[in-house]
């Protein structure tokens, strides 16, 4: 049984070995699917955004909020892209997951529920009202 989610979806495309793995007319018709299947969701409703992530980035972390060259996580659990859904529940979004043209090449997709709020926020707000009894 999945639970309601009003906030929908986030689909994270983990693992950017797939350049390095195919030929340039493989890759094309992977990209050609990919590119089918958002269309599909979008023109369904259910894809409300996507798009590939560049390779670089930066990472500004601590109290001091130095700024790093980034990411430096293995090119396997590299976040690749995202999707964001508008879809009611987990089981919806995973069965979307599930088409995903990258799975035989190594993407794994990561199916994440977007929150209504900052949990800090209202963890902060629940201990506030707490305070106040």
């Amino acid at each position: 049984m999945s639970t309601q989610n009003q906030n929908g979806y986030m689909l994270l495309f983990r693992g950017t070995e797939l350049r390095k793995s195919l030929s340039p007319e493989e890759m094309q018709k992977v990209s050609e699917k990919w590119m089918a299947w958002f269309r599909r969701l979008t023109e369904q409703g259910k894809a409300v955004a996507g798009n590939p992530l560049e390779r670089e980035g930066k990472i500004v972390s601590g109290k001091e909020h130095i700024v790093s060259d980034g990411p430096f996580a293995e090119s396997k659990e590299a976040i690749g892209g995202y999707f964001l859904l508008d879809v009611a529940t987990m089981d919806e979004a995973v069965e979307i997951a599930r088409e995903c043209p990258g799975l035989p090449y190594g993407i794994r997709v990561e199916v994440r529920p977007v929150a209504g709020e900052c949990p800090i926020g209202a963890e902060a707000r629940t201990e506030a009202q707490f305070a106040q009894v």
